[in-house]
This record gives structure tokens, sequence and C-alpha cells, in this order.
């Protein structure tokens, strides 16, 4: 299916499209998406750091905050819920490698200047490969389930920002955003 998007996206430019495909580990040099092996990757420790928001009008924010939505712990659920995802993010993304995560954390934070909530989730193990996407996996989750949990009060919240922070381990390193 990739292939076939990619190919219809380009036309009939082959060298561009072999361009797009070798640079794409997740693709074959024939379009079709494969899960990379890694097996003969050394196993190192890796951690990654995501994070995004939610913003809301300041009641709802102050809603939550107080412990008053009609659903319950906005923040203790949503934490929850994050820890949860990254831990089936093999599930849900079809090309990520299953992992035995060592650790997830998922941290929320009010932000009166937004006025919202701050998201950030962290997560960790000894393998083959990153955790990029299980932390931005529990960051996005730990978010659409406060939308779901005060979305009776407050249908115009807004998800944003749902990005890598810092990545580290693995034969690329330690990576930061500016």
């Amino acid at each position: 299916m990739i292939g076939i998007l990619l190919r219809s996206c380009l036309g009939r430019r082959k060298g561009a499209q072999l361009l797009i495909m070798t640079s794409l580990s997740h693709i074959t040099a024939a379009g079709e998406a494969h899960m990379v092996d890694v097996s003969d990757k050394a196993d190192t420790k890796r951690l990654a750091r995501a994070r995004g928001r939610i913003v809301m009008a300041p009641e709802t924010l102050a809603l939550a905050i107080a412990g008053e939505a009609k659903k319950g712990d906005v923040f203790g659920v949503a934490r929850l819920a994050g820890i949860m995802a990254a831990k089936k993010t093999s599930d849900l993304i079809p090309l990520c490698h299953p992992l035995p995560l060592s650790s997830v954390s998922v941290d929320i934070t009010p932000d009166d200047s937004l006025p919202g909530v701050i998201v950030t989730a962290e997560t960790g193990v000894t393998g083959k490969t990153g955790v990029e996407m299980e932390a931005l996996t529990a960051v996005s989750v730990a978010c659409l389930t406060i939308y779901d949990m005060l979305k009776a009060v407050d249908r115009g919240m807004r998800i944003e920002g749902v990005e890598l922070v810092a990545k580290e381990g693995g034969k690329s390193g330690v990576w930061r955003r500016d």
C-alpha cells in the first residue's frame, strides 16, 4: 500500500522513487512496507522523552485541577492511559517492534498561561531499537484521555505540539531538540 502511494505520488520518476525508497528503512526497494531486521544490532540502553499539550478554557483547567470532573481524576487516569499506551505501541503502529520496556513515566503539569496542561513522557529500554514511538504514543494517548474526560464541558480543547524532545542510545547516540 505504501509503495503504491509513493509510486502514485511520484508518477513515473524512477530516480526520485528509488531515492525515497532507499532512504526509508521500513520501505523495500520495491516500495513495500516491511519490519526492519534488528537481530544483528547490539543491545544498548535507550531512552526517549516526548511532550505535547492540550489547550482548554481556563474554567476547564480549574475543574480538572480541583478534581471535580464528572468522570473522575482526569490527570491520574490520563497518566495511567499514557503508560498503558506506551506498552501497546507495537499493537497500534504496524512496523514498530514490540519492546520489553524497562520504564515509562508520564507527567502532567497544569499551565495557566496556555491555559491547559503539558504532558511529558519518558520511556526506557535496553534493546536493539529505540523507544521514541513509545514516548510519543504515551503523550498522544494521555492528551486524548484528558480530552475524553473533559469533552462534556469543553469540546473546543486542542491537542498541540506532540514532539520528540530527546533520545539517547543506539548508533545515532544522543539527540536533543533545540
